[in-house]
């Protein structure tokens, strides 16, 4: 992006920004806590890039006196004008490179919470062993990084690992840190099952949404249909006692959800309405982007489940994310929850195509 271009960018910018804070001052939106929310974190990504702008604008007018005074005939004002330039440009040189990333389009839930599901998938048991795996290794990393997490369902397989966990990770960031993880991740190594001693490659599929807040979406309670049933499988004593599990239906997208691993029906029905809720979120999203003609959230893949992302291979210790070739031979220390090298890697390949968009 030419620095004209970035100008004009940060002149519409300051007047949407005014717009919102003139808005916000206002009776009419004061009275919808909905559109308050929404416009507050509107401002509040703007915020950086407006300050930057306001000193951007500063050293220009210091530049620009110094620049008058630069060739004066008075000796000592003219070399406060030079010293004040070798000062100033730099400055103005880094201040720009820092409103050029500034300007990359951001996601509006990176500072929203996820919620993750992992399921077992090709393998058999290994596949659901791997999937506790992979659920155990977000957990440190969530540790790690100071968030909290809470299981909202979990199925687990007799061979240890989960057939299915659904649960949230609540904390600063944690959409923009993990939004990379949905795909299909695939695990080579010998399972403990195997006698022979051979490699078998499994695989388990992760999807990590955003968790949908009030003022991300309404949705309107009769587009939903709520059903109550028997649960089944291994559980408590209600299983199969009481009618304590809880399907969602969506009508219009035919979203369905289906929760019974709480102990109680209220408990089930409200971890229902919550990933309904940011299921349909992410697929009105979905068709807005592609109504738009927009790439999807401009990320790194698809997040199709079916998409292969990455390669966790035990022999060799390594662990390989094929959609950037990036490859890092300390698994061990991965699957320990440090995971930062990985995600910090993704995101910067993220930004890169982003400001090869801009540009």
């Amino acid at each position: 992006m030419n620095v004209e271009a970035m100008y004009a960018k940060l002149h519409a910018l300051e007047q949407e920004y005014q717009e919102i804070s003139d808005k916000l001052m206002s009776e009419e939106v004061l009275k919808d806590p909905r559109e308050v929310t929404r416009l507050s974190r509107a401002q509040a990504r703007m915020t950086s890039l407006v300050e930057a702008s306001g000193e951007l604008k500063d050293l220009d007018q210091r530049i620009q006196e110094a620049h008058e005074l630069e060739h004066d005939n008075d000796p000592e004002l003219s070399a406060m004008a030079l010293e004040e330039l070798t000062e100033c440009e730099p400055k103005r040189e880094e201040l720009l490179e820092k409103i050029r990333h500034l300007l990359i389009p951001t996601d509006p839930d990176d500072d929203h919470n996820v919620i993750m599901e992992i399921r077992g998938g090709a393998g058999g048991d290994e596949g659901n062993i791997f999937a506790g795996d992979l659920y155990r290794m977000y957990v440190r990393y969530a540790e790690s990084k100071g968030w909290k997490i809470d299981v909202m369902e979990a199925s687990e397989s007799e061979a240890g690992g989960f057939s299915q966990i659904i649960f949230e990770v609540k904390g600063h960031d944690v959409y923009k840190a993990l939004k990379f993880e949905s795909g299909a991740h695939r695990v080579q190594r010998v399972p403990k099952t195997e006698s022979q001693g051979r490699i078998q490659t499994s695989t388990a599929t992760v999807l990590a949404q955003p968790e949908a807040e009030d003022a991300d979406i309404e949705i309107d309670p009769k587009d939903l249909t709520i059903e109550t049933h028997r649960a089944s499988g291994a559980g408590g004593q209600h299983i199969n006692k009481t009618d304590s599990a809880v399907r969602i239906v969506h009508v219009p997208t035919g979203i369905t959800v289906n929760c019974q691993e709480g102990r109680s029906q209220i408990e089930n029905r409200e971890t229902a309405m919550r990933l309904i809720k940011s299921r349909v979120y992410e697929e009105y999203k979905r068709q807005k982007e592609e109504a738009e003609g927009k790439i999807r959230r401009q990320k790194i893949g698809t997040g199709d489940r079916s998409e292969k992302i990455r390669t966790y291979n035990y022999p060799q210790n390594r662990v390989t994310d094929h959609r950037i070739g990036f490859t890092i031979t300390q698994l061990d220390r991965v699957m320990e929850g440090k995971l930062q090298d990985v995600i910090d890697a993704l995101q910067a390949d993220d930004e890169k195509k982003k400001l090869e968009s801009a540009e």
